[in-house]
């Protein structure tokens, strides 16, 4: 069975889809942006402002899931630049921490003053 994971940390999404789906000990998080939950406004110009709210706002999901950072297997990072990459793996770490999760880095657009979206896998104990 599938469970729907919600929550209004970060933002609910405009997409047709779910912030999480948790099923048996496996927690998929949607990606996120850099939204400012109660303002809806993107959070920061630089890769390390929005990566470190991207992150915030995935661990949303991951704690209304009952999860947390240590359950993370695996993270999912977009950027829309390649150059952004040093910045955004520093800010990955300094909030991580070790040991890190598996990690891909993917390129892609996104809209006018996104830098970067974020998913991750986490396995729960149950």
């Amino acid at each position: 069975m599938k469970t729907v994971v919600t929550t209004d940390n970060p933002p609910t999404p405009a997409a047709p889809l779910s912030q999480g789906i948790r099923k048996g000990p496996i927690l998929q998080v949607s990606g996120q942006l850099p939204f400012d939950p109660a303002t809806g406004a993107v959070v920061g110009t630089t890769v390390a402002e929005q990566t470190t709210q991207t992150l915030r706002n995935v661990t949303a999901v991951l704690e209304a899931a009952g999860a947390g950072p240590k359950d993370v297997v695996m993270l999912r990072a977009y950027l829309t630049d390649a150059a952004h990459l040093p910045e955004l793996n520093e800010a990955y770490a300094a909030a991580v921490g070790e040991p890190f999760p598996a990690h891909t880095t993917v390129y892609m657009q996104l809209p006018p003053g996104l830098l970067g979206e974020i998913d991750e896998l986490a396995v729960l104990d149950d």
